[in-house]
């Protein structure tokens, strides 16, 4: 029983959280956005365990869609679905469990919030399996990393503003750079195995059109910072850490070296920290 537990911990990517960092900070920004500051606090903790459930279970689905793929990709060879440790079913009892859990904790909140959350469960659920059929399966998962944005606002206000937009679009750009970015490190596996990517279909200009996604991003969040009337030093600050992220990524990937891109990749949990951080600060000292 251990060992099958242990398992699913792996299934769900407990002992790497960066995907949970990447789907929180997003929220985290539209929680304190939406409630100048200070977030309702059950709105907050709802928000903060339905992050870390629809990231455990988007993993699990994951794995089901990509079984027949994983095991010839040297990053995800030994995944427990791929090395046969567990099976699909026990793969799709374990996202159902979660998104089920996950459900539970939706209905706590209005109806606004509720109708929301089926649009994100259809994102969450359709992306892993795009890669087969188009190339830029990176924006769908954006639109998935992001839809907690405009859930967060619907929570906090009961309404979904042009800001929330605004923000949701910055959120979008910077998962599709950073997908990218993890595409870049399979690209070789993915060629020979026909599964479709932004990394595969941007071919040589792979390091350019990222580097414009990752400036659309601070523009996107910039607009969102003036439609909410963010202009201190703290935020814009935030923002400017953010770019740092971004130059320190592209220096990274210069060479496209698989170790190299992975790092770039997680360096984003630093990015979306430092944009959070921006805000804290604002809302702490001037607001």
């Amino acid at each position: 029983m251990t060992q099958t537990l242990l398992q699913y911990w792996y299934l769900i990517r407990g002992h790497r959280p960066i995907g949970f960092w990447l789907l929180l900070w997003p929220v985290l920004w539209a929680l304190w956005i939406a409630g100048q500051g200070h977030p309702n606090p059950e709105v907050f903790c709802v928000f903060v365990a339905g992050t870390w459930l629809m990231r455990s279970a988007g993993c699990a689905i994951n794995d089901y869609a990509d079984r027949g793929f994983d095991g010839h990709v040297q990053r995800t060879k030994d995944r427990p679905l791929a090395a046969g440790r567990i099976s699909g079913t026990e793969a799709l009892f374990v996202f159902a469990g979660l998104a089920l859990v996950a459900l539970a904790l939706v209905l706590h909140l209005n109806p606004l919030v509720q109708l929301y959350s089926v649009g994100g469960a259809v994102l969450a659920v359709v992306y892993p399996f795009l890669k087969r059929y188009i190339s830029l399966p990176q924006f769908w998962m954006g639109a998935a990393f992001s839809w907690g944005i405009p859930m967060a606002f619907a929570a906090q206000t009961g309404a979904v503003p042009k800001l929330a937009w605004l923000l949701f679009c910055g959120g979008l750009l910077w998962a599709a750079a950073y997908d990218t970015l993890y595409g870049m490190v399979d690209r070789e596996d993915d060629l020979k195995i026909g599964v479709k990517s932004t990394a595969i279909l941007f071919g040589d200009a792979d390091k350019l059109i990222v580097g414009f996604m990752q400036a659309l991003t601070l523009v996107a969040l910039a607009l969102a910072g003036h439609e909410a009337g963010l202009a201190s030093a703290w935020w814009h600050g935030g923002l400017a850490a953010a770019g740092l992220t971004f130059i320190y990524q592209q220096w990274n990937i210069r060479h496209r070296e698989r170790d190299a891109c992975f790092a770039a990749f997680l360096n984003n949990a630093w990015t979306g920290g430092f944009i959070f951080a921006g805000l804290l600060l604002h809302y702490t000292f001037t607001g």
